[in-house]
């Protein structure tokens, strides 16, 4: 973060300084919601969650080095005092940006996807300049934020994941960054429920383009219908990626080697140039063209992006991790979350993976699907039993329609929890088996993959 004074940051937040606070005092960073990372010249911002109370730890992160807390009320620390920390958070980032005019934004959203885009595009703009991106899925009103606040004078490209929950949210993170370049994945069934229907999640996910200025690029998926006709919402130029003809940056020749890992030749109006992924699955290819696009626009030449993707080494965990036991089992963990998209791409990388040998999976019922849930949960069953698995657990005690999709499926369990679901895989895996693990967030299936492997998922 730019250094700023506290009297500046309350200007900013609309806050008034405590008498303890110093207005001299200046925050040189990080900004931070973690008490236990606070540091000297950091700032933390006290939220209200629902387990925990950021004001009962602010005495103790200015103890450990912060200049003063972000509170919505008083607290027994050096203090700007403001309405709502987590709409102050975003007005400090918003201005800290703003103050940055060499920096240019970079946003990233769809219905899958995202990370993993946003993840090879940092490792791609980091050829042309000094990147900052998101840790995970920093995605929302707290951690979007957060990775502004991240940017120094320093810093070339911001690539920013934007995520929504209903309509307006994109709309609210690009005014707190407003982006230069705009990416739309997808349009898919993830959070169906919330937004009513795919007209309404593709209203919401166009809110990135919308944000985008005359002079700008939107880079758009031409193989998505939805996708395409967000070019119709922009006044920005249209940077069309895909795996059809029509597409700008493009991939032919595609293959998958004998680990589910893609190669490809990357096309692009300036040239061609090889690509072999170390990435999982053929729509990690998808996330690739995306990233190579947007990075395209930066002037990076075609040969310099193809051998930086060849690199790229999958930098957020849960998300088609491939590990491979001492005795030959190979576990898939996918398990960060779940939509019936990325349920179809993380069956055809399992099968592609298997090369003949029996594979298993651990699935649990996808949430926020609304009045289509019970349908698509036992779609999602019967493209499972159809799988070729040699067995199937299903997790949870809501997957009465998952289960009657998989019904004719061979060594169909259902069990309560991860810890079963492990204990019982682990009785039945032989050496060279391969076992998917995927589901919601909510499902916590990661422990399955933990377990298997001997470790700890936290």
């Amino acid at each position: 973060m730019i250094p700023l004074p506290l009297a500046r940051i309350a200007e900013i937040t609309s806050g008034a300084l405590t008498g303890m606070a110093d207005p001299g005092a200046v925050v040189r960073g990080p900004v931070l919601i973690d008490s236990r990372a606070a540091e000297p010249g950091s700032l933390f911002v006290a939220i209200r969650g629902d387990r925990a109370d950021g004001h009962d730890f602010a005495a103790k992160a200015c103890e450990d080095g912060a200049v003063a807390v972000l509170a919505a009320r008083p607290v027994d620390a050096p203090a700007v005092i403001v309405g709502d920390t987590v709409a102050a958070l975003g007005d400090l980032a918003a201005a800290v940006l703003a103050e940055l005019p060499e920096t240019t934004v970079i946003g990233v959203t769809g219905s899958a996807g995202k990370t993993t885009t946003k993840d090879l595009l940092a490792g791609l703009t980091a050829l042309a300049g000094p990147t900052i991106a998101p840790p995970g899925s920093f995605n929302n009103e707290i951690g979007h934020p957060l990775t502004v606040l991240r940017a120094t004078e320093d810093t070339r490209y911001l690539v920013l994941e934007l995520s929504a929950r209903e309509e307006g949210h994109i709309a609210h993170l690009a005014r707190i960054a407003p982006p230069k370049i705009g990416v739309v994945l997808n349009v898919g069934t993830a959070h169906l429920g919330v937004f009513g229907g795919r007209d309404r999640i593709a209203k919401a996910k166009g809110e990135l383009v919308e944000a985008l200025p005359a002079d700008g690029t939107a880079v758009l998926n031409a193989d998505d219908p939805y996708v395409r006709d967000m070019a119709g919402r922009t006044d920005a130029a249209v940077r069309w990626y895909g795996r059809g003809p029509t597409a700008q940056v493009r991939a032919v020749d595609e293959r998958l080697d004998e680990r589910g890992r893609a190669s490809f030749t990357l096309v692009t109006p300036s040239g061609r140039a090889p690509v072999t992924l170390r990435l999982h699955g053929a729509h990690a290819v998808d996330n690739a063209l995306a990233a190579a696009a947007a990075a395209y626009e930066l002037g990076i030449p075609v040969a310099a992006l193809a051998a930086e993707l060849s690199r790229a080494e999958p930098r957020s965990r849960w998300r088609m991790e491939v590990t491979d036991r001492a005795d030959g089992v190979t576990v898939v963990n996918d398990a960060y979350n779940a939509n019936p998209d990325s349920m179809r791409a993380a069956f055809g990388a399992l099968g592609a993976l298997a090369g003949g040998r029996r594979t298993f999976a651990v699935i649990a019922s996808l949430r926020e699907l609304g009045d289509e849930s019970d349908a698509l949960n036992e779609g999602v069953g019967r493209l499972a039993a159809s799988s070729g698995l040699a067995g199937l657990w299903v997790v949870g005690e809501d997957a009465g329609p998952m289960l009657a999709g998989a019904k004719d499926q061979r060594g169909l369990r259902h069990v309560p929890d991860a810890a079963t679901a492990a204990a019982e895989l682990a009785e039945t895996l032989r050496p060279g088996d391969v076992v998917l693990v995927k589901g919601p967030r909510v499902a916590g299936l990661e422990k399955v993959a933990a377990a298997l492997l001997g470790g700890d998922a936290a």
